[in-house]
């Protein structure tokens, strides 16, 4: 596992907590924390340029989580005002839509009493109730390393800077600083580079089914205001994804003509011809989308990969000196859409675990109150109900998985009971990739310029931005594969599944070559999740590095 270098010398800081990610987990432990205790030492450090910067969500947030941290939040005058007004799903086909009522699905997948909300500026609304009690947050501190004491965890290297492409010193080096706890509440996101590393360390996912994942493409678009109608929310399946690959669609009317247009593509897709991306720009042009598009104009874009595992992929939440919080963990409820409400019900129960912890005089050790709050808890209630639909959607497809899942759920919020007992996922989305040779490639529209766009276009309003001069945070295990393995075998996907287009194979006088744009990423970890053979390892570059949302 990767951890300090031993030859740096570096300053430290001590506190009672550090807290790694400034998203709705990692914000609500270090509130509750102070509420607990004003005299906890509390920090949070986000490698985002601002928080808010990485945030990427939906969202229609279910305020249930911010409702038990802060019951005053409207008071507070909290950026949540856009509450759900109509509520519509559809089944899409290439040339109109069927859709589906309301009544038949249960009542756990009813919006109303929900809000449309930008995640990235709740966050940032959340931070200032932080500060405000004493909380240090820390944006643009990326989080290199893991300061380890024997077996534990007891803090973090953050804020490194300055190193050259080869990875050594340059001359504006920053060997940053150890901010050590007694304990450290990993609350990075999805595929978090450290707790990606504490799980594989401490076997965190042994007996647990392997986490699974969508890649979510969003894109932030000012309407008519003629075509605007505050509050509604579409959701859709179907066209075009076929049965290529799962998935589907959100449409958002949120605040001052803004609609807020996604499309979700699970990963576990075996036609390494699929193009993510491509799919989603082909989806604006379907008659019922294109209708509300035509004459708007697109604002902003970003990607993001989401958990989709559910309850049997939650793995073992805490090791010796910390915890995953959230969508670190792998929190989302899948048919609902929705994991900001569990993160912050998450930070809830570590917060209370740790500050129980410190008043007790301990440190270090395992915060077993924790692990035994989200298995009994609210994130239980909400997540084990649910927990067949991926599975059934990933084996039967979508028409039985609606059907199926619909009775599993149905019976589950009738009597607690789910007849389908708990059904596996089997193989990981790396895994589940085929080879090219049993597939045929897939040929996608050009964009039009209008109301599709290509990915670089597309990325310039993600607003991401990498320094250069340093080492790409993209690494490959071993440099032959992409050409030797990856190009024959499964016609490099990377090529598609990347959202922004940083691999690219190059032909030239030598042959193909791959390419790393590690500039135009915008830290989904699709990569990282994706690769056939797991070649590639998403690390943080340095802080602040990376996109910049605004209202995401």
């Amino acid at each position: 596992m990767a951890q300090q270098d031993s030859i740096i010398e570096r300053e430290s800081m001590d506190f009672d907590v550090v807290i790694v990610g400034g998203g709705p987990a990692g914000l609500s432990a270090a509130i509750r924390l102070k509420q607990i205790d004003p005299e906890l030492n509390v920090v949070v450090l986000e490698k985002g340029s601002e928080i808010g910067a990485h945030i990427l969500s939906g969202a229609v947030l279910d305020t249930s989580g911010l409702d038990a941290l802060m019951p005053d939040w409207r008071e507070r005058g909290a950026p949540i005002r856009q509450e759900v007004t109509q509520d519509n799903f559809y089944l899409m086909g290439e040339a109109g839509e069927i859709r589906v009522p309301n009544w038949p699905m249960p009542p756990l997948m009813n919006n109303h009493g929900n809000y449309v909300v930008s995640m990235g500026n709740v966050c940032r609304w959340m931070a200032e109730q932080a500060e405000a009690l004493g909380v240090e947050v820390f944006p643009a501190m990326a989080c290199s390393a893991l300061v380890m004491e024997g077996e534990r965890v007891a803090g973090v290297v953050a804020g490194e800077m300055g190193l050259n492409p080869d990875g050594t010193p340059g001359p504006q080096y920053e060997p940053g600083m150890e901010l050590r706890g007694k304990y450290v509440l990993l609350a990075e996101g999805v595929r978090g580079s450290l707790s990606r590393q504490v799980i594989l360390h401490y076997g965190l996912s042994d007996g647990h089914e392997p986490q699974k994942y969508g890649l979510g493409m969003k894109e932030i678009w000012e309407v008519s205001p003629d075509k605007f109608q505050p509050g509604k929310i579409v959701h859709t399946m179907g066209w075009p994804l076929g049965k290529n690959a799962g998935g589907g669609s959100f449409i958002y009317h949120f605040e001052n003509n803004q609609v807020l247009i996604g499309f979700v593509v699970h990963l576990n897709y075996a036609n390494p011809y699929v193009y993510p991306y491509a799919e989603f720009q082909r989806f604006k042009h379907h008659p019922m989308v294109a209708e509300l598009l035509e004459g708007g104009k697109r604002v902003a874009y970003g990607a993001r990969a989401i958990s989709e595992g559910g309850w049997q992929s939650l793995p073992k939440l805490t090791f010796p000196g910390g915890a995953l919080l959230g969508c670190a963990a792998g929190m989302v409820n899948v048919p609902r859409i929705k994991g900001n409400h569990n993160a912050m019900f998450s930070g809830l129960a570590a917060a209370n675990a740790a500050a129980a912890a410190i008043a007790e005089g301990r440190e270090g050790d395992e915060l077993t109150r924790y692990e035994d709050d989200v298995r009994s808890g609210p994130i239980a209630s909400d997540l084990r109900p649910v927990r067949n639909v991926k599975p059934l959607w990933s084996k039967l497809g979508l028409t039985a998985s609606l059907a199926l899942g619909g009775l599993d759920m149905w019976m589950a919020n009738l009597t607690g009971w789910n007849p389908l007992g708990t059904w596996k996922h089997g193989k990981t989305d790396a895994e589940a990739t085929g080879k090219a040779e049993d597939f045929k490639p897939i040929v996608y529209p050009r964009p039009d310029g209008k109301l599709s766009f290509d990915r670089l276009t597309n990325v310039a309003y993600s607003f991401t931005n990498h320094e250069e001069n340093q080492p790409s945070h993209l690494k490959l295990k071993d440099p032959s594969i992409p050409i030797g393995v990856n190009l024959p075998v499964y016609a490099e996907p990377a090529q598609r599944y990347c959202p922004a287009g940083v691999y690219e194979v190059v032909e030239d006088a030598q042959g193909p070559r791959f390419v790393i744009n590690f500039q135009n990423c915008v830290h989904c970890k699709t990569c990282d999740i994706k690769d056939p053979l797991q070649n590639i390892v998403w690390t943080t570059p340095q802080g602040g590095d990376g996109p910049n949302y605004p209202n995401m």
